[in-house]
């Protein structure tokens, strides 16, 4: 699970920030090779966030001129911020019930919340359902105690440590999403016991990447990438009518694996790369099996292409902790959804029509 999303005080933030900024620069570059026709009838325009979501945002639309380009941009960077500080659960903001606020009132008293809240988690509870248990938001003990540690190993590397497992199981044993009420009559949320804590890092940016597309959509925009990380979402073609081609991180370099063309989907990418810490000369990555308390061993990198990049952000955090044939059956059974996973000796698996989105 992609903890500590919406962090702002990391050890080797900006180490990240560089890594990750490489990573755009490269995405903007594959999607700037494809569709470059001189008689596309919109002029192409691109802008850079840095402040949302605690990592690099991208964006890339055409429009027929840039000032209305740039509302747009302002349009959408509003909505980023907006989901960005409802999803945060490290900060709260004056005249703002958010998840860090649900958090604080654990096992006190039901939060008002927006109803964009509420969607989102009644959605994880979905998804949790759906991989078999392998995306519990309600983990978020259990993943602060991994962050303190991963923080602790990057600031002091010599003293780098495992948290003890004992330490993890207590921190597990409240995290059941029954401990969650959602009352939508009264638009509050409740956590029912006081050592129950929310972490939405596994599915808060691609449930938001998902909601500010469709917000953009019914604004009349027709062609557009957005990228928050590793969730990148598209709407319709480049101007010309050719797709666009995103990258798929290489885990063992800061080169692309591959590439895949979409018009309309989206393309989401978990990979042990993005947070680690070494113990031992071992590397501990950031996604853990809730089965294990433990990062999960099966993959290196899973990326989804779906319709829905809430889905697809779901899904790369259950495939990741799922056996393969398992993980398989699972795509096979979802309408519209594909998947490419890299094994930790370097081979890969694809569900039956990924080829279909590769570029050859």
């Amino acid at each position: 699970m992609r903890t500590g999303v919406f962090a702002f005080v990391h050890a080797g933030k900006q180490a990240r920030f560089r890594r990750m900024a490489a990573m755009a620069a490269a995405l903007v570059l594959v999607v700037s090779l494809f569709g470059c026709a001189t008689d596309r009838p919109s002029k192409r325009y691109e802008q850079v966030f840095l402040d949302v979501f605690d990592t690099v945002t991208t964006v890339i639309l055409y429009d027929t001129n840039e000032s209305r380009a740039n509302e747009r941009f302002n349009e959408l960077h509003t909505l980023l911020q907006k989901y960005h500080r409802l999803y945060d659960i490290y900060h709260t903001y004056e005249g703002l019930n958010n998840l860090a606020t649900v958090n604080e009132q654990a096992g006190k008293a039901p939060v008002a919340v927006d109803a964009r809240i509420l969607d989102l988690v009644d959605y994880a509870k979905e998804m949790d359902t759906l991989t078999d248990g392998r995306m519990n938001i309600a983990m978020g003990r259990v993943l602060d105690l991994w962050l303190q540690y991963r923080e602790a190993g990057l600031n002091d590397p010599d003293q780098a440590a495992l948290p003890p497992m004992a330490e993890l199981e207590t921190a597990n044993a409240d995290a059941n999403l029954e401990n969650i009420v959602v009352d939508r009559t009264a638009g509050t949320l409740y956590l029912v016991d006081t050592k129950t804590q929310l972490d939405v890092g596994a599915i808060g940016k691609g449930y938001a990447a998902q909601k500010i597309t469709e917000a953009m959509q019914q604004s009349g925009v027709t062609s557009m990438l957005l990228s928050i990380g590793g969730n990148v979402c598209s709407i319709g073609t480049h101007a010309d009518g050719t797709p666009w081609q995103v990258g798929i991180q290489d885990p063992y370099s800061d080169g692309n694996l591959c590439a895949v063309q979409v018009s309309g989907q989206s393309v989401v990418t978990s990979g042990t790369y993005e947070r680690f810490y070494t113990v031992d000369g071992k590397r501990y990555h950031h996604i853990i099996d809730p089965q294990t308390l433990l990062p999960s061993t099966y993959y290196d990198s899973v990326t989804v292409i779906s319709d829905d990049s809430a889905l697809a952000d779901a899904l790369t955090t259950g495939l990741f902790c799922l056996p393969l044939t398992q993980g398989q059956a699972l795509v096979a059974s979802l309408d519209g959804v594909e998947a490419f996973w890299v094994l930790p000796d370097g081979t890969t698996a694809q569900s039956d029509g990924f080829s279909a989105y590769l570029v050859q």
